[in-house]
């Protein structure tokens, strides 16, 4: 860029000779109008129209000589008004590298003094201003040859620099065509701030602000490269138990806080060189660096199911978690990353089968087992797809009158290859699957249209899943069961589990006062195995308390049996609740359960579960029959 100025001496003569002539030419035109026109000859004539249009040229010469000025001043003033108006600093220079232009908001920016940045000053003496105000704290004359010198090979070069008050300044400096550059001075912190909270939220979880899958990898991966010989390394997948239940019975919301909670304990365990992250729903992550051995892993391990299973209040609900665990070590179970990760994985898979809230060590042999168990539940999906499955049911006696009072519909499948297969080893791949909630519905549909073939005394049983339990639906769906096949509600039993109950008490207590409102009848099933069966009989009037086989097993033997059996009855006796024993099996057992007063009887003494037609013959036998076959 080049600036011309306009040499004012030269100027200011040029305007007084113009004045000069024109002058000249008024003087000559005013002594020619004074003499007497009528004498005037023509060639007088032409040459006082000569002088005259000369006297006009020069007049407008004049004026548009003053015009050009003033043109120019006025555009010099509209530049540096516009330079200094704009919300970037600039300054440029010339080849010399001294400024040419400097803006006011270049100055205002780093606090510097104008009659320093100012027209003539040299990059170098700027610098140096900017260290002595404290907005530069570099090498000056390092900073200012590695700017000239890319200026003259014709590179442009970009910094990011920090102004007073922490703010991020970039400074882009740009070489020109004729020599010198023009350097570019924005203010970026708001920006810096936006690019930074962006690249935060694209690496951690928007709930928990924990690192979220891609910075997970990110760190194992450097994690992985940094192990020492003598070091080893542990990925723990985290899963949290029976999530889902608490979304459904509490909503998203209480769902949500439980989660951050969680979090915050996860981050209360691990070490300073550890990660824990959120992979996503209720899965988590942690990964331990650093580990001499495996009582290190243990010693995390132990702290983390500590604090996951400490209650947590979640808006008034104190709510009770637990965690399946699967871990994976390095280099011991692979130095790849995908495969630690799948090894992780698989383990905590292994955790999942075995009953959850445990955790699992990976070990050879785990693939096979999982291929197998996800072949299962392909196959478990069909399986309810095409409604492959049938109902047994076993009969409950009454213990004083001899005659079958309730059935309890027990769920089989029978595969075209495997044969039959054990509830024990579909149900829970049901339940972890939600698939449960399918099945329970037809069980339930089924078992009502069964039932509607028996006689009007005899009631049916039908178990309730903790995960189907939780379904904020699940009254409903028993609702729509009994007027589908007009089954009395009376006659409908529902057989629940403590662990029901166990993580939100006050949720599924709502929830079984929504079924007693409908008039069926509530049963605890496998009482005295829990640790609250007790407080729970206070809180909730329950219709039946089911004795677990354990007790009945060593009724007869010297132990406690007989005086817990005995306790329960009782207890059950003063709330008005009826006794079921389970698992009776031989005579001695029956005839000490009457006399301890027990209300019925279930077990192979009796009967095994039989098919729906089975049963049928069974309760269509005549009284005298059955008191006889009892």
């Amino acid at each position: 860029m080049r600036i011309e100025h306009r040499n004012s001496s030269s100027g200011n003569a040029d305007a007084g000779s113009t004045k000069g002539l024109a002058f000249c030419a008024g003087l000559l035109v005013g002594s020619l109008l004074g003499s007497a026109t009528a004498q005037w000859s023509e060639r007088e004539g032409l040459l006082m129209a000569a002088f005259a249009i000369m006297a006009v040229i020069v007049f407008l010469l004049l004026k548009r000589h003053e015009i050009s000025d003033e043109r120019l001043a006025t555009e010099r003033r509209n530049l540096m008004t516009a330079v200094n108006n704009i919300p970037q600093g600039l300054v440029l220079y010339d080849a010399s590298a001294r400024i040419i232009i400097c803006n006011r908001p270049y100055i205002e920016m780093f606090g510097l003094s104008p009659d320093v940045a100012k027209p003539g000053c040299t990059m170098h003496r700027l610098i140096a201003h900017r260290q002595e105000t404290g907005s530069f704290d570099g090498d000056v004359d390092d900073f200012c040859d590695a700017i000239i010198g890319n200026v003259k090979l014709g590179r442009a070069t970009r910094q990011l620099t920090q102004a007073p008050g922490g703010r991020a300044i970039e400074i882009v400096n740009k070489p020109l065509p004729e020599g010198g550059w023009v350097a570019t001075i924005q203010d970026v912190t708001e920006r810096t701030r936006t690019e930074n909270k962006i690249a935060h939220m694209a690496h951690h979880d928007a709930l928990t602000d924990l690192p979220n899958r891609v910075l997970f990898r990110e760190r194992l991966e450097r994690a992985l490269k940094a192990i020492r010989p003598d070091q080893q390394l542990a990925v723990m997948y985290i899963d949290i138990d029976e999530f889902k239940a608490v979304n459904d019975a509490l909503g998203h919301q209480i769902g949500d806080e439980l989660l951050r909670a969680i979090a915050n304990r996860l981050r209360g365990c691990v070490g300073d060189t550890d990660v824990a992250a959120r992979l996503g729903g209720d899965e988590f992550a942690v990964i331990q660096t650093a580990v001499r051995d495996q009582t290190e892993t243990m010693q995390l391990l132990a702290a983390i199911y500590q604090a996951i299973r400490r209650p947590i209040d979640c808006s008034g609900h104190m709510i009770t978690t637990d965690a399946s665990i699967g871990i994976a070590v390095a280099p011991a179970d692979g130095l790849d990353i995908d495969q630690l990760l799948r090894n992780a994985d698989l383990a905590l898979y292994g955790a999942k089968s075995d009953g959850r809230r445990t955790y699992r060590f990976f070990e050879a042999g785990m693939d096979a087992r999982a291929k197998a168990r996800r072949s299962l539940e392909l196959e478990l999906r069909q399986a309810i797809a095409d409604g492959s499955f049938e109902l047994h049911y076993q009969p409950l006696l009454h213990l004083e009158e001899g005659q079958v009072s309730c059935c309890e519909a027990l769920v089989r499948w029978r595969h075209p290859e495997r044969g039959t297969i054990s509830p024990a080893d579909f149900i829970p791949i049901a339940e972890d699957t939600g698939l449960i909630n399918d099945l329970g519905h037809w069980v339930l549909n089924t078992a009502c249209r069964e039932a509607m073939n028996w006689p009007e005394h005899v009631h049916v049983a039908v178990n309730v899943s903790p995960i189907q339990f939780k379904s904020q639906t699940l009254a409903l769906n028993v609702a729509a069961a009994l007027a589908a096949t007009g089954l009395a509600p009376s006659r409908l039993e529902l057989e629940i589990t403590e662990a029901v109950l166990i993580r939100d008490d006050e949720a599924a207590l709502d929830i079984l006062h929504q079924l007693r409102e409908l008039g069926v009848r509530i049963a605890l099933d496998d009482f005295g195995t829990g640790y609250s069966s007790l407080s729970y009989l206070q809180r909730f009037p329950f219709d039946k308390i089911k004795i677990d086989r354990a007790f009945i097993k060593d009724l007869a033997g010297t132990g406690a049996s007989s005086t817990i059996v005995q306790a329960v009855v009782n207890i059950a006796a003063a709330s008005d609740m009826t006794t079921t024993a389970e698992g009776v099996e031989t005579e001695q057992q029956r005839n000490l359960l009457r006399i301890l007063g027990c209300t019925e009887m279930q077990g192979y003494l009796f009967s095994r579960p039989v098919s729906s037609a089975e049963i049928r013959k069974l309760l269509s036998s005549d009284r005298e029959k059955a008191v006889s076959v009892a």
